[in-house]
C-alpha cells in the first residue's frame, strides 16, 4: 500500500473516529446526551470532581452535559427531601426520555424516601465513557426497578447510588474507601475495567465489603479476594472460543495478535488467546502492541501478511480502539478478523463497515443469544430498545446482590451468601452461581459482524450459529 493510500486510510479512520461513543444498540436522545453513534460531551476539559461530587443518590446528575429542565427539578427536589415532589419530576423526565437508567434509578431512590432501605452503590466510568456507564446502569436499574416493584428484598426497598470512577484506577480506590466506610452501603456493582476492579478490590477485600464486576474479564481477577466476584466469563474462555473457532470452524493456523500492554484486560486476553492457539495446534506468528507512539497499522498488517498470518486477532481496549479499527481499515478484508469484547460497539460497526464485515467478537451474550430467555423481552418493554451484554451482565450482579440480601441483609451475610456452595439464581444471561475463585462458571457467545439494520449503521453483531 502507497503512503499516499495509508494516509487517506487513517486520516478518514481518524475522522469518522471523533465523536462517535459506541457500545451496544443505543439510538436515542438520553438528556440532551447523544447515545450510540452520536456525540456524548465528556466533563469539561481540566474538571477534576472531587470525591463527594462523584457519588450521587440522587441529589445531583452525573450524566455528562445538560440534563432536561424536570430531570433537574426531580434533583434538586430530592437533595431538599421533597420526595414527592422528585416523584413527579422523575416520572416526567422518564416520559421524554424513556431509556434514561440515572432517572429510572433516581427515581425508584424517591419512592424509598427517608424510609428504611438496603443499599448497593454502581461504580461506573461515567466522565470517561458515559455510554458504557449508561449501559451498566440500565442493567442495574431493571434490577432495582424490578424487586421494588414487587415488594422490594422482603419487604424492604434496594436503595442504588451511583459513582463515578472514571475507569481510573485510584479514583476507584478513593471511592471504594468512601463505601467502605459507609455502613449502610452492603455491596458494589462494579467497577468495569479489570484494572480499576483490581486496584479497588484490594480496599473492599480490607472492609470486607462484597464488590461484583459486571465487565471485568482479566484472569488476574480469578482467586484475587473472597470479596470480589464478577458476573462475566473470564478472558480465558473468551480467548479459548476464539481459538478453537480460528482452528476448528475457520481451518487456520496462523495468527497476530493487536493487543495494549498498559490494560491488564488487553494484556490478559492477549496472554490466553496465545496459549489457547498453541494447546489447540496453531501458532502466533506476531505480536503488536497498539500502545507504542511508533505503532504503524500499515507496517503491522504488511509484516503479518509477509509472516503467513491467515487470522488479525484484535484484542483491544476501549482507549486502543481506534487504533484496531485503523488496522481492520488497512487490511481491507484480506485476513480474517477477531476480537474480544471491548471491540463490540457501535463505534467499530460505523467506522469498520464492509472492511469488518465476517469479523467474530467474543462476547459473554447476545440478546438473541437464547430464545428461551424472557429477560429481552422485558428489557425492549422498559427501555424502548435492545440493551447489550453489559446490561445483562449487570442486571445479573445486581439479581446476585439482591438474593444474597434475601438470605442475609449485611455485609458479611452477603458475602457469606455469594461463597455458599448451595447459592443460585437465574438473571438474564441463565444461572448465577459463583465459582471459590469468584468466577461464574457461563459460557462464551461468538458474534460475526453482518448487513443488518437494528443498529442503523448498515451493520450488526448477530449470533454465530
Amino acid at each position: 500500500m502507497s503512503q499516499k493510500n495509508e494516509t487517506t486510510i487513517l486520516a478518514l479512520a481518524l475522522l469518522l473516529t471523533v465523536g462517535i461513543v459506541g457500545g451496544g444498540f443505543w439510538w436515542f436522545t438520553n438528556n440532551g446526551v447523544k447515545i450510540g453513534n452520536n456525540i456524548i460531551p465528556n466533563q469539561e476539559p481540566g474538571s477534576n470532581p472531587s470525591l463527594q461530587d462523584r457519588i450521587s443518590f440522587g441529589e445531583k446528575s452525573l450524566t455528562p452535559g445538560d440534563i432536561s429542565p424536570v430531570k433537574k427539578e426531580g434533583v434538586q427536589a430530592i437533595a431538599a427531601k421533597s420526595y414527592d415532589k422528585a416523584i413527579a419530576n422523575f416520572t416526567a423526565a422518564l416520559k421524554l426520555n424513556r431509556n434514561d437508567p440515572e432517572a429510572l434509578i433516581f427515581l425508584n431512590n424517591a419512592r424509598i424516601g427517608s424510609s428504611k432501605s438496603y443499599t448497593i452503590v454502581a461504580s461506573v466510568p461515567f466522565g470517561t465513557d458515559p455510554n458504557v456507564s449508561l449501559e451498566i446502569l440500565r442493567g442495574i436499574a431493571q434490577a432495582q426497578n424490578q424487586v421494588n416493584s414487587s415488594g422490594g428484598v422482603k419487604g424492604v426497598p434496594l436503595r442504588v447510588g451511583i459513582a463515578n470512577d472514571d475507569d481510573n484506577p485510584e479514583i476507584a480506590r478513593q471511592i471504594a474507601s468512601t463505601l467502605v466506610s459507609n455502613s449502610e452501603i452492603l455491596g458494589v456493582v462494579g467497577p468495569n475495567t479489570s484494572d480499576s476492579t483490581l486496584a479497588a478490590g484490594t480496599i473492599y477485600t480490607s472492609g470486607q465489603l462484597v464488590a461484583i464486576s459486571p465487565t471485568s474479564t482479566s484472569v488476574k481477577i480469578s482467586n484475587f479476594s473472597r470479596y470480589v466476584f464478577r458476573t462475566v466469563p473470564s478472558d480465558f474462555m473468551a480467548a479459548r472460543s476464539l481459538a478453537n473457532y480460528m482452528v476448528k470452524t475457520l481451518q487456520k493456523k496462523n495468527a497476530v495478535v493487536y493487543f495494549n500492554s498498559q490494560s491488564n484486560y488487553s494484556q490478559s486476553l492477549k496472554s490466553e488467546f496465545v496459549s489457547s492457539v498453541s494447546l489447540e495446534g496453531g501458532q502466533i506468528s506476531s505480536e503488536f502492541d497498539l500502545s507504542k507512539a511508533d505503532f504503524s497499522a500499515a507496517k503491522s498488517v504488511e509484516q503479518a501478511t509477509k509472516q503467513g498470518a491467515e487470522v488479525l486477532m484484535l484484542a483491544a481496549n476501549t482507549a486502543t480502539l481506534d487504533k484496531a479499527l485503523q488496522v481492520i481499515q488497512i487490511n481491507q478484508k484480506r485476513l480474517t478478523l477477531l476480537g474480544g469484547d471491548d471491540v463490540y460497539t457501535v463505534k467499530t460497526l460505523e467506522i469498520g463497515r464492509e472492511q469488518a464485515a465476517g469479523m467474530v467478537v467474543a462476547v459473554p451474550w447476545h440478546i438473541d443469544g437464547d430464545p428461551k430467555s424472557d429477560f429481552p423481552q422485558k428489557s425492549r418493554q422498559l427501555w424502548g430498545g435492545d440493551v447489550s451484554w453489559r446490561s445483562a451482565l449487570s442486571y445479573d450482579a445486581t439479581v446476585a446482590l439482591i438474593a444474597a440480601l434475601e438470605r442475609n441483609p449485611t455485609r458479611a451475610g452477603v458475602q457469606q451468601a455469594l461463597t455458599s456452595s448451595d447459592f443460585y439464581t437465574s438473571g438474564a444471561s441463565g444461572t448465577i452461581r459463583f465459582l471459590p475463585s469468584g468466577d461464574r462458571n457461563a459460557p462464551v457467545q461468538l458474534v460475526k459482524i453482518v448487513p443488518g439494520s437494528r443498529s442503523r449503521t448498515g451493520y450488526d453483531f448477530e449470533p454465530v450459529r
